[in-house]
């Protein structure tokens, strides 16, 4: 039996993780960008049984010190550009913290947390421009916060008592449409809804990646016109690919004439309506019947944090919950089970404390810094293409949407696919790849607040002199 925790060894022990969390954070621009964990390290984690008895805190913190801090996944540092990862607030570390101190179930109940994560409910359907009576919820991701969406989609919109029958018995079949650059998680979320691949229909984009829009009605026209049942239409406001933003007032407007669902993913994007130059794509998204955010990315909270929007609550709550609706009630603040259980729209029974780490991290930065932040960024990935274009070795392969950068070395595909991978492993920059219109590209997808022109220079110094050095063949093994 573990001894009690005094409140003397909780600040020693507290105080050691404080110092190497502000070690982490404080150190890590001197430290490369990424270091593979050594094998040695891998095989002692992969092959240790459990611990039949205990260690002292001490010699936990140590081993974290020695072999896990040293080998981050990389994107608190300002080098990092890979996927779209950003570094953590430091109040939503803290919160982190605190939320697992208090260790609430958020399933529902009258308690704090409901009241926090109501709270930032209100604050994101007022960012994405939903109405007062729309509801959301915290998720995981945005993978989750779109199936959640395209579920209620699916409750509304087959003509079918989906929870009671499934998908059996379907006088015709039904399709979903999305453009080439959507993101994969929406195909998942249609499989795992039990209507599997085939029913996804990929619509083409133009010359800036953008969902053709009238390509969008001709295959909607066309399915209606072979018996299909048309879903649910997805459009993105910012592509993981470019960033590229769709037409969303379009796609709205297609949408409402063939009455189906417009769901927006704006999990990367979303934070850019605090810009009045996406005063339009803000218009669109404030259409959608459903949104996915996701503020472990623009907004720096640490992960796990998604939010799911749905404009309809009736219909969101009708999806998930188990209370008959003829005993479903508003709640009560006063009493013990308090209002409507987050349970209840959606999958999730046990869920934590997430909004804290939300909430914390907004009220320390406000609406104004994350627009800032943001503002930033987009202006460093403009510079970033700047110096692509004025880079002779290198070529601007798409326009820059939103934050992202994509550009190759004019080497080939061949020589491009060697720089990356001597990029990543140099633990100078981290950048990831794409593949447009069949070219492997390098991507730069900027969602830090620590990076600086002079972090895009010293990137771009290393990628023409890897370039050079595999051109000429006088590079040596990797690092």
């Amino acid at each position: 039996m573990a001894s009690e925790w005094t409140d003397a060894e909780i600040r020693r022990v507290g105080y050691l993780v404080v110092d190497l969390i502000a070690k982490h954070l404080t150190d890590i621009r001197d430290q490369p960008v990424f270091s593979p964990v050594p094998r040695e390290v891998a095989e002692r984690f992969l092959s240790t049984p459990a611990p039949r008895t205990g260690e002292s805190a001490d010699e936990i913190l140590s081993e974290f010190g020695a072999a896990i801090e040293p080998y981050p996944f990389g994107n608190g540092h300002p080098r990092f550009w890979g996927w779209v990862n950003s570094p953590p607030s430091v109040m939503g570390i803290f919160a982190d913290a605190l939320a697992a101190a208090m260790n609430p179930s958020c399933a529902g109940g009258n308690h704090a947390a409901i009241y926090v994560e109501r709270q930032v409910i209100a604050w994101f359907r007022e960012l994405l421009g939903f109405p007062t009576t729309a509801m959301g919820l915290l998720t995981s991701g945005g993978s989750m916060a779109t199936l959640t969406a395209l579920a209620v989609a699916r409750h509304t919109k087959t003509g079918l008592d989906v929870r009671a029958d499934g998908l059996r018995g379907a006088p015709n079949r039904f399709a979903f449409y999305a453009s080439s650059q959507g993101h994969s998680c929406i195909r998942k979320a249609v499989e795992l809804l039990g209507f599997g691949s085939g029913s996804m229909r990929t619509i083409g984009v133009d010359a800036t990646y953008r969902m053709d829009v009238a390509a969008l009605e001709r295959a909607l026209e066309d399915d209606r016109a072979a018996g299909v049942r048309p879903i649910a239409v997805s459009a993105s406001m910012g592509t993981t690919n470019t960033g590229a933003i769709d037409d969303l007032d379009a796609v709205a407007d297609v949408c409402s004439r063939h009455g189906v669902w417009f769901h927006v993913d704006a999990a990367y994007g979303g934070p850019a309506v605090l810009l009045p130059e996406y005063a339009a794509a803000a218009r669109g998204l404030a259409r959608a019947d459903s949104a996915a955010l996701d503020p472990h990315k623009w907004m720096f909270v640490p992960v796990e944090a998604g939010f799911v929007a749905v404009r309809d609550a009736e219909a969101m709550r009708s999806t998930f919950s188990l209370v008959p609706p003829y005993i479903r009630s508003a709640g009560s603040a006063t009493g013990v089970y308090g209002l409507p259980w987050f349970s209840e729209y959606g999958f999730q029974q046990t869920r934590g404390f997430r909004a804290l780490k939300v909430w914390m991290t907004m009220k320390h930065a406000g609406l104004d810094g994350i627009r800032d932040r943001v503002a930033e960024n987009i202006a460093l990935a403009r510079y970033l293409a700047e110096r692509v274009r004025a880079t002779p070795q290198l070529e601007l392969v798409a326009p820059p949407g939103l934050s992202v950068v994509c550009f190759c070395h004019r080497g080939g595909a061949d020589l491009n696919r060697g720089l990356l991978e001597r990029l990543q492993l140099s633990g100078d920059a981290f950048l990831t790849s794409t593949e447009l219109d069949g070219r492997f590209v390098l991507r730069a997808c900027i969602v830090n607040d620590r990076s600086t022109r002079n972090d895009v220079d010293r990137m771009i110094e290393t990628v023409v002199r890897i370039g050079a050095e595999l051109t000429s063949g006088t590079a040596g093994a990797f690092p």
